[in-house]
């Protein structure tokens, strides 16, 4: 058995059309598609910039994890654990690396992982990204538009602010910004928070947040942006690879952020819309499947750049007839892992599907995709243009 590409992008195509709700999830492949490092990049990024000193310690958490090459994410989750079980104190050592030790490190990672993704940043192509928010804010439906991202870079809110759409990530306040837990954690009525209004939220974190010690004995999580970079050699930069590493002080805000994923996915018909993200977060993994399970009326879409991230999914998605994931030369649709038929029209899936290969995958190609089912490409891609 194999899958039409033109028939089923027909099909998706009428979903985006009559979905009442439509939600994302973006992951690393979206940022990476617009010249940002990946998490392999990143990782031999910020090891080549560390101090000698924190060098030998990355070492230590190799051999401790044994793991020849730990990614970043592996290394701030176990220097999360040092510093919980040994309280950040020098005279405290864990897999041979003191609480102070492990603290500092932390530290300087987070701060090289800012100061190459603003670098990096500040020299990409944000047009696919101005397109799909500009897109998404034309989406008219009577129901919130929400997305959720695993990355930490500040792309999303570039795209926004540069074309003046209005959005929300549970932030409040003009000083600084202060996380404000019910107002991702309840639904606001429309008379209170408009609904045309995006919700952003980043589940591992942002380079533009950061932990403000107001006393001896407290501490506050606020958003500052790329305006925050002075305090960046002050303060910790708020990223969280890992939600189970969370200590009952720093809870806030991921746990209302995946409470909310939960409640979300949860909530009666929907389109959510997966981009950029392989399943490596067993967390966000866990969240998804259980809502399927659930939520029969929802309906779960993932775009994928290659076929590797279908061979894992084939393992649960039998158990899901409203799950669908498209890889470049293969799908599962209604629970079944199957190739694409090779095309004979192949002019009428341009550009989406090249040498017998659908691209939806790659973030940008998704986004045209969206434009030319909305009939709005020209329009959005003009008014894009100007900003």
């Amino acid at each position: 058995m194999t899958y039409d590409p033109i028939k089923e992008m027909q099909e998706i195509r009428n979903q985006f059309s009559y979905s009442k709700r439509i939600g994302f999830l973006l992951g690393a492949g979206t940022s990476k598609s617009i010249g940002l490092s990946d998490l392999t990049q990143l990782t031999t990024k910020v090891i080549g910039a560390l101090s000698p000193t924190n060098k030998e310690l990355i070492d230590k958490t190799n051999t401790c994890l044994e793991k020849p090459d730990c990614n970043l994410e592996e290394i701030l989750n176990h220097l999360r654990l040092v510093r919980e079980i040994t309280r950040e104190k020098k005279g405290k050592v864990f897999e041979g690396i003191d609480g102070e030790s492990a603290k500092a490190l932390d530290i300087e990672i987070c701060h090289k992982i800012y100061d190459i993704l603003l670098t990096e940043e500040s020299s990409a192509d944000l047009m696919s990204p101005k397109k799909f928010v500009s897109w998404f804010n034309w989406v008219s439906r009577d129901f919130t538009k929400e997305i959720f991202t695993m990355n930490y870079d500040l792309v999303l809110e570039k795209s926004f602010e540069s074309i003046q759409i209005p959005y929300f990530d549970g932030f409040v306040g003009s000083n600084e910004p202060f996380f404000l837990p019910d107002s991702v954690e309840h639904d606001f009525k429309q008379n209170n928070l408009p609904t045309h209004w995006i919700r952003l939220w980043k589940l591992h974190g942002s380079l533009g947040w950061f932990w403000i010690n107001k006393d001896t004995n407290s501490q506050r999580i606020v958003r500052l942006g790329v305006h925050g970079g002075p305090l960046a050699s002050a303060n910790e930069i708020v990223i969280y690879p890992s939600r189970d590493k969370y200590i009952d002080t720093r809870k806030q805000p991921f746990l209302s952020y995946f409470d909310r994923l939960r409640s979300y996915l949860l909530n009666g018909e929907g389109l959510f819309v997966i981009s950029g993200y392989s399943f490596g977060d067993l967390h966000v993994n866990s969240i998804i499947f259980d809502c399927l399970k659930h939520n029969n009326r929802l309906h779960v879409l993932g775009f994928f750049h290659s076929d590797r991230a279908l061979e894992y999914l084939k393992r649960e998605s039998h158990l899901y007839p409203n799950f669908s994931a498209y890889g470049s030369s293969k799908a599962i649709i209604k629970g079944n892992l199957d190739d694409w038929a090779k095309s004979a029209t192949e002019d009428a899936l341009e550009p989406f599907w090249v040498n017998n290969k659908l691209n939806l995958g790659e973030f940008g190609k998704l986004v045209d995709f969206l434009l030319i089912c909305s009939d709005k490409k020209e329009k959005i891609e003009k008014d894009v243009a100007t900003v």
